[in-house]
């Protein structure tokens, strides 16, 4: 019985040590190196990064925009002030929430106060699943157009030129506008395309 155990035993030892560094550690590294050599940009969390060379957000994970110079993002549950990457989640809340209904009232009344106009759309006042997202739709963007053109005393035709250039078309989904790339979109738009321009 004895021998039987033992000689039953080694085997089962040996496989366990091979998968462990089959599958712990030769796999992940082989996919970590692929994925470096193929695809760099996407392995190192698709930074952005500005003139200077400094990270200043990922294309792929939203981050909190709340200056009316720049297109907000979408509210976000994620973590106490949102946009979080370390407690990604949705907010859990049921479309008979009486806590969600309040705050989408809140979200509607404060886009309002925006200037935002007719329908608001639902991804201006609700969050993504993730608490990450980093685009807006089309319509959610344009819906902050005059804001935008207001503080940045820029003609509203300008800024909705650069909303049309910044959506992307999508082969499953619908269109969308990346929130960061949106708003260096604004930054560099030149002097001259405020000349002449009235306040709204």
């Amino acid at each position: 019985m004895g021998k039987d155990f033992s000689s039953a035993l080694r085997p089962t030892i040996v496989m366990t040590i091979l998968f462990a560094a089959l599958l712990g550690i030769a796999y992940p590294l082989a996919m970590t190196g692929i994925g470096q050599a193929i695809f760099p940009s996407q392995a190192n969390g698709s930074l952005v990064r500005d003139s200077g060379g400094r990270v200043i957000g990922s294309s792929v994970v939203g981050q909190a925009f709340t200056s009316d110079r720049y297109f907000n993002t979408r509210p976000s549950a994620a973590g106490a002030t949102g946009y979080d990457g370390l407690a990604s989640s949705g907010s859990n809340l049921g479309p008979t929430s009486q806590a969600l209904a309040d705050r989408v009232r809140t979200d509607v009344e404060k886009r309002r106060g925006e200037g935002v106009a007719g329908p608001v759309p639902a991804d201006l006042v609700t969050a993504s699943g993730s608490g990450l997202d980093p685009d807006l739709s089309p319509a959610a963007a344009l819906a902050q157009a005059s804001r935008i053109a207001r503080v940045r005393g820029i003609p509203i035709e300008r800024v909705r030129s650069v909303i049309d250039d910044a959506t992307q078309g999508s082969i499953l989904g619908e269109p969308h506008v990346n929130v960061l790339a949106l708003n260096r979109a604004l930054d560099a738009l030149s002097p001259s395309d405020a000349a002449g321009a009235a306040p709204r």
